[in-house]
């Protein structure tokens, strides 16, 4: 049982309790109670304007974008390999394919060694879209959007109208 639900029985158990009693002592009790639930209910909104106020700082992610393209990604060439390994290779292909086109830059110098090197990361819903039909057919092309944030790490999303 949800804690809701609990708070309604102990309400609904109180209420029964207060029938039973003379109506001066019922309108006292009544009071109590509203005021009771009215407490209860500020602290969950204060929890609800506090989740509000965190949800800009996601915004500032997006604000770090520097570029933002968008591919058409094809994936023919998976279909040159055996039929239990074309949705591997179609992944591989569209690490490959952002990777060449967003210029992913390999840190090479010692000094930059200590430093993170950039990622590259997939979605979710790539992934998903291109093993909805399974291993042996991914699709043939796919619309990407690919973002670049400052640390130059690549994000890979679907496309909106896909």
């Amino acid at each position: 049982m949800t804690e809701e639900t609990k708070q309604e029985q102990v309400l609904q158990e109180e209420l029964e309790e207060l029938a039973e009693l003379p109506e001066e002592e019922q309108l006292e009790e009544t009071a109590e109670i509203e005021q009771a639930v009215a407490k209860e209910k500020t602290v969950p909104q204060k929890a609800e304007e506090a989740k509000e106020e965190a949800k800009p700082k996601r915004k500032k992610k997006d604000d770090d974008i520097v570029e933002e393209r968008f591919y058409t990604i094809p994936l023919q060439r998976a279909l040159v390999r055996p039929p239990k390994k074309r949705a591997p290779r179609a992944m591989q292909l569209v690490k490959i394919f952002v990777a060449k086109h967003m210029k992913l830059q390999v840190k090479v110098s010692e000094e930059e060694e200590n430093e993170e090197l950039p990622q590259l990361i997939v979605s979710p819903e790539i992934n998903e879209k291109i093993w909805g039909r399974g291993i042996e057919k991914p699709p043939r092309r796919i619309k990407t959007r690919v973002t670049k944030d400052r640390d130059g790490n690549i994000f890979v999303y679907l496309a909106e109208n896909q």
